[in-house]
């Protein structure tokens, strides 16, 4: 029997609605209008963005799986989709001004934003196999051109290339690893994944197919040893192209792998946990040592971005709740930092020209003091200095692996944290005792400022009251483990 269609079981799916139409009326307005449209869509997606928040704080986080199963709205994807939403509207507003400086102010780039943040809610709610493929695919063909947007700058198309040819690789594992599940199960669906995995007992070929799932989604969050494209990528992409990678597409990702790891395949928990614990430690590593040789401050954050992954994925080996927990505020914590970051590296310009060494910071506490200390703040809650949030993220990821008895690990982490500071501080050194160059230009636009200010409010402030976003991440990561 056919299941009954009303638009009313699609209520928990209303933010997704509305972003589709958001988008598509926003393809008609840029195709109807020719100057101004870049600045003009911004405004309209940022608005859209808010609108969608407003509309997800209004449906049910505990509702029923929707479209045959295939969408599923619970606290964990409530709290995910926040936090993306706010992400995107950050990412846009960072770009807005940056757009018009590098002449490239075209409407196609809000468009495929908020394409690319559709696929991203889409992947945090996916609750099957299909649908997580189809939500990722979405977020990746919108991110693939956004990396290649500056078409006349070489570097530009040298990232969209990269990107491109090794996302397909790797959905192409990730279709494969599906493929080998779907065989050995007979099913697409989680929960009828996991019931198929009652007992606890997974086969040679089923492993092998999670695996395979794992390197797929290992890409989307830059973990070693599938983060080769990240550096290059980072560098070559318009610098507000960098900032929306490194703030938001990175929390979809992990939400879905966080998602897959413990629904689908909870019961077989110690067979994943040994590879994320290696993913974890080398993403660790690599991001600490190879980030201390970088003088493009877009490459040392993308080196930066690959060890805060590593962090992460402390927690989600630790497979707990409160592992989980931990993930969650430490991707909300990373997201803050990075936006307000990358405002200040979009600031860096000087006759209208943009800047990316380190060295270009030289001297800047002289030459711009408020600058210069809000970049230090926010390098001291990087590298995990209390009593900056950076520190609490980290805190509670190292406790939940104690907490599993990963020891060693734990241990690790802390040890290649330290190394990472040296990257940080070394950012730091240059801007308060290096011989001042000429001062950057001042006129940053008042959504940057907005964007700066309230990343380093929340970095500065978190410490006065922490328990509102402990607890919201908390009980966002029980949902998963509801069922």
């Amino acid at each position: 029997m056919m299941p009954v269609f009303s638009w009313a079981s699609l209520s928990p799916a209303l933010p997704e609605l509305f972003l589709v139409m958001l988008g598509m009326v926003m393809v008609l307005a840029g195709l109807s209008q020719s100057e101004g449209a870049a600045r003009s869509l911004c405004r309209v997606a940022i608005g859209g963005f808010a609108l969608a928040l407003m509309m997800l704080l209004g449906v049910n986080w505990d509702s029923a799986p929707v479209m045959n199963g295939m969408f599923v709205m619970d606290h964990f994807a409530g709290f995910m989709k926040l936090l993306i939403l706010l992400g995107l509207m950050a990412a846009v507003a960072l770009s807005v001004r940056y757009l018009e400086q590098e002449e490239i102010d075209r409407f196609e780039y809000p468009i495929l934003i908020v394409f690319a943040g559709l696929g991203m809610m889409l992947m945090v709610s996916a609750h099957n196999l299909l649908a997580m493929y189809v939500g990722l695919e979405l977020q990746s063909l919108s991110l693939y051109v956004l990396a290649a947007f500056r078409r006349n700058h070489s570097k530009s198309s040298e990232a969209g290339m990269k990107y491109f040819v090794l996302g397909a690789l790797a959905s192409g594992m990730l279709l494969f690893g599906a493929s080998l599940v779907y065989g050995y199960t007979g099913a697409l669906g989680f929960d009828a994944i996991s019931h198929a995995l009652a007992g606890g007992k997974a086969g040679a070929g089923l492993v092998i197919g999670l695996v395979f799932l794992l390197v797929g989604l290992a890409f989307k969050v830059s973990a070693v040893p599938f983060h080769m494209w990240t550096p290059d990528v980072y560098e070559g992409a318009p610098t507000s192209v960098t900032a929306l990678f490194a703030i938001v597409p990175k929390i979809a990702a992990m939400g879905l792998l966080m998602r897959l790891l413990t629904e689908p395949f909870g019961s077989i928990m110690p067979e994943w946990q040994q590879v994320v614990w290696v993913l974890s430690l080398a993403s660790m590593a690599v991001g600490a040592f190879a980030g201390l040789v970088q003088n493009n401050i877009k490459r040392l954050l993308a080196y930066s971005s690959i060890g805060n992954m590593g962090y992460a994925l402390v927690g989600v080996a630790a497979g707990t709740a409160s592992g989980m927990g931990a993930v969650i505020l430490y991707l909300a914590i990373y997201m803050i930092m990075a936006a307000g970051t990358f405002g200040i590296v979009l600031s860096m310009r000087r006759g209208g020209r943009a800047y990316e060494d380190i060295e270009d910071l030289s001297g800047l506490s002289r030459t711009n003091p408020l600058m210069a200390w809000t970049l230090a703040f926010l390098m001291f809650s990087m590298s995990g200095i209390p009593p900056l949030a950076g520190f609490f993220g980290k805190l509670f990821i190292f406790q939940a692996a104690i907490a599993s008895q990963f020891y060693v690990l734990a241990v690790l982490g802390v040890l290649c944290s330290v190394v990472a500071a040296y990257y940080y501080l070394r950012v730091i050194k240059v801007m308060f005792f290096d011989d001042p160059l000429d001062a950057l230009d001042s006129d940053l636009g008042f959504s940057l400022r907005a964007v700066v200010f309230l990343s380093i409010a929340f970095v500065l402030f978190f410490i006065f009251s922490p328990d509102t976003l402990v607890e919201t991440s908390r009980n966002a990561a029980a949902a998963l483990f509801a069922g």
